[in-house]
């Protein structure tokens, strides 16, 4: 099973830049048809949160416009841009989302079960789930603790040393991790959040952070950096599933590039 991973595409209604000065939904629209070139197409693809950038109900309608370009089926988690209840209903007929609270869920019609956690804190930035939601998703993990599992949470449950966005991190993952440590089947878990790739081991599983589809955040590791960005490298990610071999993790990026040569 082949599956892909898009980030924080910060969509905007038509005719505004991200930021001012970044066309987001082209970039969408270009990682999509990436996604789409690659020799093998994915079975199913993974959105980890900022779909748009002010959690608007016409954003929404622009995202969803765009990703009718993706032929596969796709999953969405909400990020800190989105807005919950204009989330909910832009996307009301994904059968899987609650119809209230938190947007959590489980997928299991697949090879590998999605399990869909929303990180988000209304109004705020950072990332954090309640006892309740821990609760939640403690009870779905033991109904199957041997089927293969990928989770997804926006934020990525770890310090990542660049200061600016250690601000907004998800705030006290301990919990978390006593969850996920109990349980041996845990693939991956998916995040977002820091325009970034990012790869760590946590909580007896490996974290993977998705580069965004419009903008990468700046590597700097000096606790008095100021917030910057650059317009690219853009990219997605892969995830190839054997039931025999694992999983296997790819970073695409997005864009045009010298080649292809005849070597390897």
């Amino acid at each position: 099973m082949l599956i892909g991973q898009l980030s924080d595409p910060h969509v905007r209604a038509h005719g505004v830049l991200y930021q001012g000065v970044v066309d987001s939904n082209q970039a969408l629209i270009e990682a999509i048809d990436h996604l789409l070139r690659i020799d093998k197409r994915p079975d199913l693809v993974l959105v980890t949160g900022d779909l748009v950038d002010e959690g608007r109900p016409e954003e929404y309608a622009v995202a969803r416009a765009l990703l009718a370009r993706l032929p596969m089926p796709y999953l969405v988690i909400p990020g800190n841009h989105d807005h919950r209840e204009n989330f909910r209903a832009a996307f009301q007929d994904h059968g899987y989302l609650p119809a209230e609270g938190p947007l959590h869920y489980c997928v299991d019609d697949y090879a590998v079960r999605f399990i869909g956690l929303d990180s988000c804190v209304p109004t705020l930035h950072h990332g954090h789930i309640d006892a309740d939601g821990l609760a939640w998703l403690d009870g779905v993990l033991e109904s199957n603790p041997v089927k293969p599992t990928v989770v997804m949470l926006h934020h990525p449950p770890f310090v990542c040393g660049i200061p600016y966005m250690d601000e907004y991190r998800y705030i006290d993952p301990a919990p978390l991790a006593a969850v996920l440590q109990r349980y041996s089947n845990i693939e991956l878990v998916l995040c977002g959040h820091v325009h970034r790739s990012m790869l760590r081991r946590w909580a007896g599983t490996v974290v993977c952070a998705c580069p965004s589809t419009v903008t990468e955040i700046d590597l700097q590791l000096l606790p008095n950096a100021l917030p910057s960005s650059h317009a690219g490298p853009r990219g997605c990610m892969l995830h190839l599933w054997d039931e025999h071999l694992g999983m296997l993790s790819h970073t695409s990026l997005v864009g045009e590039s010298p080649g292809p040569y005849p070597f390897a």
